[in-house]
C-alpha cells in the first residue's frame, strides 16, 4: 500500500490516543503496513502484533497511538481511500471542461474500485461482517462514506462555479458512481471481465445523463 500522498501522516492515521507521540514518518509506516496485511489477509487473520512486527514497533506503541484493532482498521482504510479522494481535492481538481473532469473521475473511481486487491478486500470484509457487523460499519464509513463526502464536495464547488445545477450534492454523488459502475460491479465480484469497451461506455454514458441531468445548460424543470 502506498502512503496518502499530500495528506498530512496525522490526518491518514486519524485521532491521536493517550500515549507518547510518534513520528510522522513511523506513524505512516504503521497505518501502511496495517493496510497491507488488512488488505492481503483480511480483518480478522491481522492481529496487532502483526502489524507490530511488521512495521517494527512494538504492539503498545500501536495500543498507546490508535486504542483498539478497529480504529487501526478504519484509519488503514481511510489512508487508501485518500488516493481516491484526492481526485476530488479542490487544490488536485482535473482541468478541463466539466465534461472532461467528470469523464477523469469517472475513470479514476473505476480503476480505483477494480483493483485486485481491493476487490479481494471487499470480499473478505463482506464475509466478516457476517459475524461482527461493527466491521462493515468501520469500513463504510471510513471509506464509501468519506469517498462520497468528497465528492459531493467537488460537485458543491463546480455548481458555485457555474458548471452544474445539483439540488443534493450527496444524492448526486452516489448517482454518478453507480451509473460508472454499472453492471460491472457486480461481474467484477463474480469474476468476469470488464473489456476496456464496456468501461468506456459506461462512463461516457454516465457523465451524459450526469450532465443532461445537472448540466447547467439543462431543462431543471
Amino acid at each position: 500500500m502506498s502512503t496518502c500522498g499530500s495528506i498530512a501522516a496525522e490526518n491518514c492515521s486519524g485521532p491521536r490516543k493517550a500515549g507518547r507521540p510518534l513520528d510522522a514518518a513511523k506513524r505512516r509506516a504503521i497505518v501502511d503496513t496495517a493496510a497491507h496485511l488488512f488488505f492481503h489477509h483480511g480483518y480478522a487473520a491481522t492481529s496487532i502484533e502483526q502489524v507490530a512486527a511488521a512495521a517494527g514497533v512494538s504492539k503498545v506503541t500501536i495500543y498507546n497511538q490508535f486504542g483498539e484493532k478497529r480504529a487501526l482498521f478504519a484509519a488503514a482504510v481511510e489512508c487508501e481511500c485518500e488516493k481516491m479522494r484526492g481526485h476530488f481535492s479542490l487544490d488536485a481538481m482535473p482541468a478541463g471542461t466539466i465534461r472532461e473532469r467528470l469523464t477523469a473521475i469517472g475513470e479514476a473511481v473505476f480503476d480505483f474500485l477494480f483493483r485486485p486487491e481491493m476487490i479481494q478486500f471487499e470480499r473478505r470484509i463482506a464475509a466478516e461482517t457476517e459475524h461482527d457487523p461493527a466491521i462493515g460499519s468501520a469500513f463504510l464509513e471510513a471509506g464509501p462514506r468519506r469517498m462520497k463526502h468528497g465528492f459531493a464536495a467537488w460537485l458543491r464547488h463546480a455548481e458555485s462555479a457555474g458548471d452544474l445545477r445539483i439540488p443534493d450534492a450527496e444524492l448526486a454523488a452516489e448517482q454518478f458512481v453507480s451509473m460508472c459502475k454499472g453492471m460491472g460491479d457486480l461481474e467484477r465480484r463474480f469474476g468476469a471481465e470488464v473489456s476496456a469497451e464496456d468501461r468506456h461506455a459506461r462512463i461516457t454514458g454516465a457523465v451524459e445523463v450526469f450532465l443532461a441531468a445537472y448540466g447547467a445548460d439543462a431543462d431543471h424543470r
